[in-house]
């Protein structure tokens, strides 16, 4: 390839300030809310296992639909006044694990009779005060978390947190975040290991083996009329294909009774026909709003272990703000730029809390990748995105369609999604000398602490006993978030130990942190 057709290869359809035609804003649009399409869902659907709501597919529906609105709504403050890229905003996992952590506390435990399908009545006020009063926690922990953002954004200090963060830092965090979610991926995988490789196998074939593939599809042009267009649509949508085509087969297997229709058999939880009466009984039109769950309470030990989330998710952002700036043609951002967009992921957050999500929200790297792959770089395509999932939001329909996929086509797609968060973690060492036996101490040492710590913890939770109940709490949320247990001793080891000069001057020259970016096009710099 010559230097001129490279160029031309390179060369942005439209740049941050472009405004494309309407028709071209909407599909591009609804690209990018399928791209941000697993993210998105997994949050609540993993979740609901902590809010004892496995058994309620209506209630998970209602969570689906507010987490679309509330991602679409922070998607336009972003945009619009927040860090002003074409930067979508989503649910985050950097605050999965200390939500779920928190939520494994002996009083947060769900009851056994919750685990029973057929003892659960979801519509009884015992059980809704069951699952409320979780959620209500964990809504005033987010939002009182989330003030910790807002301040870091609106008075500068991202910098000076940035200083003292290196890659030995963020790797182990990271790394974490996807391996202490194996319990969840395996249990849902279980329920029919065919059928979740199937779905794990399908997602890696479009994602890996196809993605330069182009499919043709029929287009039409004002220059030139109708006309053949060539499009990577397994590059683009590989998750949303596999989990459709998964969903298919167990559609076609419910219907001629392959799978097993006795609960208690190995396959049951394949069937589709499970949540039936979500879509009859979900709304058609719903709209949600802050406190739909009742007043948030605040517990210490949960504010705490929210606080390393936030940390994490900030950092994770500034990374991509860099990437998302370089991939749409505008200059790199500036301090007061990156300032407001912290700040206004932080309100976010906030926001998210409020509206009772059980999640926060940050940037989405995969969709700052979909850049790379469309070459339209225009921040109106990503307002047309946030206003589609404020849409998919208000739709009741949409969120209980979701709920119906099956278990084990869940759980294929968590084997690759948390595989690739784990690795994203990882990849962040080439900014460090791992030549260094100080480096290979801090990360191997940081790694194995955050999986041995946390799951001794969990074996012995009476272990922590200092007299002091709150303390006792916080220790306890603490040392069982694999991600703080792993960042804390590479951020101690890291900035004590002699030798971090040349990793933290060159992880702080590049200002970066590619978490989730698994895609070539993603520049870093």
């Amino acid at each position: 390839m010559d230097a001129s057709t490279e160029g031309d290869s390179n060369k942005l359809a439209y740049c941050v300030t472009d405004v494309p035609p309407w028709y071209l804003c909407i599909l591009l649009g609804i690209q990018h809310c399928l791209t941000a399409f697993g993210g998105i869902i997994a949050i609540p659907l993993i979740l609901s296992q902590g809010l004892c709501l496995q058994h309620d597919g209506l209630t998970q529906s209602h969570l689906i639909s507010t987490i679309f609105f509330v991602s679409g709504l922070c998607t336009l403050l972003q945009v619009t006044f927040g860090i002003r890229l074409p930067i979508l905003q989503g649910g985050t996992f950097t605050l999965l694990a200390p939500s779920m952590a928190m939520l494994s506390m002996p009083e947060w435990t769900c009851p056994a009779w919750t685990q029973n399908a057929t003892l659960v009545n979801t519509s009884s006020p015992e059980f809704i005060e069951v699952w409320q009063s979780r959620m209500r926690a964990l809504q005033g922990s987010i939002m009182v978390g989330s003030l910790l953002q807002v301040f870091v954004g609106f008075s500068g200090l991202i910098g000076l947190f940035m200083r003292f963060i290196g890659p030995l830092t963020i790797a182990p965090t990271i790394s974490l975040i996807g391996l202490s979610l194996f319990d969840s991926a395996g249990t849902s995988a279980g329920n029919h290991w065919g059928l979740a490789t199937l779905t794990t196998a399908l997602i890696t074939l479009f994602s890996q083996y196809l993605r330069h593939i182009p499919v043709p599809f029929p287009s039409y042009s004002k220059d030139k009329k109708l006309h053949i267009s060539r499009v990577y649509v397994f590059q683009i949508l590989p998750v949303l294909l596999g989990i459709t085509i998964s969903w298919l087969i167990c559609y076609i297997l419910t219907i001629y009774n392959v799978l097993p229709t006795d609960p208690q058999r190995y396959g049951y939880m394949a069937r589709t026909d499970l949540k039936g009466d979500v879509m009859s009984q979900a709304p058609w039109f719903t709209f949600p709003y802050p406190g739909q769950w009742g007043m948030p309470t605040v517990s210490l030990a949960g504010v705490v272990g929210i606080l390393a989330g936030v940390i994490s998710s900030m950092i994770e952002s500034v990374g991509d703000y860099h990437a998302c700036a370089r991939l749409s043609g505008a200059p790199p951002p500036p301090k007061h730029a990156i300032n407001r967009g912290i700040g206004i992921e932080g309100l976010g957050c906030l926001l998210a809390g409020a509206w009772g999500t059980g999640n926060g929200t940050t940037s989405y790297s995969e969709n700052v990748g979909a850049l790379g792959i469309t070459k339209v770089g225009s921040r109106m395509v990503i307002i047309a995105s946030g206003v589609l999932m404020v849409v998919m939001g208000v739709f009741g329909k949409v969120g209980a369609i979701f709920t119906t996929i099956p278990t084990p086509v869940i759980g294929g797609m968590f084997m690759v999604m948390f595989g690739v968060i784990s690795a994203a973690g990882v990849s962040n060492l080439q900014y460090a000398d791992m030549n260094s036996s100080r480096n290979i101490f801090v990360f191997g040492f940081s790694m194995f602490s955050g999986l041995v710590i946390p799951n001794w913890i969990v074996k012995h939770p009476d272990a922590i006993a200092t007299g002091v109940v709150e303390l006792d709490q916080v220790l306890l949320v603490l040392l069982t978030t694999s991600m703080f247990v792993g960042g804390f001793f590479g951020f101690i080891l890291d900035n004590t130990i002699p030798g971090n000069y040349i990793s933290q001057l060159l992880f702080s020259l590049l200002r970066i942190s590619p978490i989730y970016l698994h895609r070539e096009q993603v520049l870093f710099y």
